[in-house]
C-alpha cells in the first residue's frame, strides 16, 4: 500500500504536489486543509483520509473529523493535527496515544518535517511538514512511504520547492 502524506496546505495545491501523489493507493492529510476544494482535488487522485486542523472552517470540519484512527495493512494509525513530538506531545494527543496505542502517529501543525521513533510508546511519529505556502517554513514538503504487513517501508521525504516564489 503506497501512501502520500501531506499537511498544512492552507488552501494551496500545485502540480508538484499532485505529481508526487498520483501513484498513491491512499492520500492522508494531517490537517489545516484550508479550502474544501483541496479535498476534492485530492479525492480525484486516490482515496483520502483527512483530519481537520485549527484553521479549517465548518465546510472542511463537516468532511474531516478531528482525529482518524484506523488500521492500514496491519498497522494501527492515528492522525491528529496538533500532536507535538515524542517526549513533548500536546496533552490531547498524548491522551489519545496512551488510550489507543497506535504503531504510527501522524500530525501536522508545526510546518516542520519530522520522522522520529518514539521508543517509550513503541510507535513511529511522522509530521510531513507543510505543503502549502502559508507559514514560516522555507521549503514545502510531503512524505511518501509504503505499508506492508504492519511496517512502514521506503520512507521518502519530498521537497516541493520554496514556500515563497517569485511570480
Amino acid at each position: 500500500m503506497r501512501i502520500g502524506l501531506l499537511s498544512d496546505t492552507h488552501s494551496y495545491l500545485d502540480e508538484r504536489i499532485l505529481h508526487h501523489l498520483q501513484d498513491c493507493d491512499e492520500i492522508w492529510h494531517a490537517g489545516d486543509v484550508g479550502d474544501e476544494k483541496v479535498l476534492d482535488q485530492l479525492e480525484a487522485l486516490a482515496p483520502l483520509r483527512a483530519v481537520s486542523g485549527n484553521i479549517d472552517d465548518r465546510a472542511v470540519r463537516l468532511r474531516c473529523p478531528e482525529t482518524q484512527l484506523f488500521t492500514a495493512n496491519g498497522l494501527k494509525v492515528l492522525i491528529h493535527h496538533i500532536g507535538g513530538y515524542p517526549g513533548r506531545y500536546a496533552p490531547p494527543a498524548r491522551a489519545l496515544l496512551l488510550r489507543e496505542r497506535p504503531g504510527l502517529f501522524i500530525c501536522g501543525h508545526s510546518h516542520i518535517l519530522r520522522v522520529m521513533p518514539d521508543r517509550q510508546l513503541g510507535l513511529l511519529h511522522l509530521n510531513p511538514g507543510a505543503a502549502g505556502r502559508h507559514g514560516f517554513h522555507h521549503m514545502r514538503t510531503l512524505l511518501r512511504f509504503r505499508i506492508e504487513a504492519g511496517k512502514v517501508l521506503d520512507m521518502q521525504a519530498v521537497e516541493l520547492g520554496p514556500r515563497a516564489t517569485k511570480e
